[in-house]
């Protein structure tokens, strides 16, 4: 799997890379071809069972330097929603960052 390249500048575009390794991911998983994953579709409809919903956040927590609920899964039910807020996240740890 690819390094994603985000950019601290563009929420848009870091929401557009992690939905990317997300799908990416999302895909490996599976065991299925990342273009059968719609990134609108709710991920439960993919049969993402708990503890692959569990390695999917451990893995986006160490590829993108945050710490988030598994809940996000719940409250965010698309790979799209999920991408959006997780680049808000990081939008938000890295203005934490720089204010220090």
């Amino acid at each position: 799997m690819n390094q994603p390249v985000l950019n601290y500048q563009s929420n848009q575009n870091n929401a557009e890379v992690i939905a990317a390794w997300l799908v990416d991911n999302l895909a490996e998983q599976l065991e299925v071809e990342p273009n059968e994953i719609d990134k609108c579709k709710p991920i439960e409809n993919y049969g993402l069972d708990s503890a692959q919903g569990m390695i999917m956040v451990s893995r986006a927590e160490k590829q993108f330097g945050l710490e988030f609920s598994p809940m996000f899964l719940r409250h965010y039910p698309t790979i799209e929603a999920l991408a959006e807020r997780l680049a808000e996240e990081l939008a938000e740890s890295n203005l934490e960052v720089f204010e220090i």
